[in-house]
């Protein structure tokens, strides 16, 4: 009888177009993944070639000042995504992953970010989360909503109840048979992923399909309770879409709201102003005070000379530390806010799964804002060290043919960040045991007794 109802399900004509449909869009998605990281690497490969020749160009022309090629050589860093950041873009399209950094002010320059068409940025990615976040949920909608009305509105239920032993049995024989085709259509559309963009076979993407498998149970959880209030077929149709509009649309855009009016960060704009402030008007103020500013702050050049006749760079780049320090209270401020937005929402996150997926996506690809204020915390140790190790050559005035200009290529981001699995998985299982203990206890207090209508 199982087979029997798993092929009638399969062969049915509506069945077999809804799933050629979203394979075709899963298609799609995977290949907008797949342009993405081309697009990324190719920005890699940019910054890489124009690393070498910019370096060049200027060693060249700097007429042996080593403070004043400084001023213009830059530095790559590179935030590389991994390759499963094509099946969850996340925030990676928005968030400069490429920092191109002199040794002057941070704080003015690690915030740079591309241009983006507007409408794109309206519009979003169509990458394989936003297909398994939102259309998965409308498929489990469409295949589920009159799995038991439908019964009852051909004049079979009471039958059933009759000759069948456990008809909840029944109920969660026809739930499986659909969830069993929604998880091939997703592991058909993991393995074209794997082959087409290469993505590795490792912890992470063993951790985005287990996210995707719980995700897809606690849609099957969801239908089943609404299922056993035993509805008629419009009214289940349209509480489950009432469902996906509150999960995956209402809550999430709530939460961010009240995120965005809890966590203000305008620190923001004050750091960009005191940044500048702080460097530009130390040119109206004694070289001396700021130097002495300055030295307070790395003493390990105090015995350096910088009253020299020619143009004093060891006090010019003072100036830029100068500004980087002023804006340091605000940038430290605004961080903090980030990491507290982020923190409220994993914790939001636990009470609505489809927003626990959406970030445990993000995070195990790293296109989320975890990942990337990890990356700006680096960028910071980073442009530090670069800092640090031409600093006693241009205030020692050292000769630039002394240097080796070969050895400096773009470094890159090794991010530390271990899956926590527990975290991952406990949000759903638990959503999932609660709905499915509710569904069977209202469907055995309402249905159990042949006598009840």
């Amino acid at each position: 009888m199982y087979r029997l109802a798993f092929k009638n399900f399969i062969r049915s004509k509506s069945v077999a177009v809804a799933l050629i449909l979203f394979l075709v869009v899963g298609i799609i998605s995977i290949y907008i993944g797949k342009q993405f990281i081309g697009k990324q690497q190719t920005a890699v490969n940019a910054v890489t070639t124009l690393q070498h020749k910019q370096i060049e160009r200027n060693v060249n022309n700097a007429y042996d000042q080593f403070g004043l090629l400084m001023y213009y050589l830059r530095f790559a860093y590179i935030n590389k995504p991994e390759s499963l950041a094509s099946l969850a873009i996340g925030q990676q399209d928005v968030n400069s992953s490429i920092q191109y950094l002199t040794i002057r002010g941070l704080e003015g320059q690690r915030y740079d970010t591309d241009l983006f068409n507007p409408y794109n940025q309206l519009t979003g990615n169509l990458d394989l989360s936003f297909v398994i976040l939102f259309l998965f949920p409308l498929l489990i909608i469409a295949f589920n909503f009159n799995v038991l009305s439908q019964e009852a509105e051909n004049g079979t239920w009471s039958l059933i109840r009759v000759q069948v032993d456990k008809p909840l049995k029944l109920i969660l024989n026809k739930l499986s048979i659909r969830l069993i085709v929604i998880l091939v259509l997703l592991f058909l559309l993991l393995t074209m992923a794997v082959i087409i963009i290469g993505i590795p076979l490792n912890e992470r993407l063993f951790a985005y399909t287990v996210t995707a498998i719980l995700y897809i149970s606690f849609w099957f959880a969801v239908s089943f309770l609404i299922i056993v209030f035993r509805f008629n077929s419009s009214i289940s149709a349209l509480v489950m879409l009432s469902s996906w509009v509150l999960l995956c649309l209402l809550g999430p855009a709530i939460v961010n709201n009240y995120l965005t009016s809890a966590y203000p960060v305008n620190e923001a704009y004050n750091t960009l102003l005191k940044q500048r402030d702080g460097y530009h008007t130390k040119w109206d103020k004694n070289q001396d005070s700021t130097l002495q500013i300055f030295l307070k702050h790395y003493p390990r050049y105090s015995h350096y000379k910088w009253d020299s006749p020619k143009f004093n760079y060891m006090w010019y780049y003072a100036m830029q530390q100068l500004g980087d320090d002023e804006a340091a209270a605000d940038s430290k401020v605004m961080y903090e806010k980030l990491h507290q937005r982020q923190h409220a929402a994993d914790l939001a996150a636990l009470l609505v799964p489809s927003m626990h997926a959406q970030l445990q996506f993000t995070d195990i690809a790293g296109t989320g804002l975890k990942r990337q204020l990890q990356y700006l915390d680096s960028t910071a140790v980073f442009h530090e060290n670069t800092k640090l190790h031409f600093y006693p050559k241009i205030f020692g005035d050292s000769t630039i043919s002394s240097e080796n200009w070969s050895q400096y290529k773009p470094q890159y981001f090794h991010p530390v960040d271990p899956i926590g699995w527990g975290a991952l998985i406990m949000p759903f299982v638990i959503s999932i045991l609660i709905m499915t203990g509710a569904g069977v206890w209202i469907f055995n207090r309402n249905y159990a007794n042949p006598q009840l209508k």
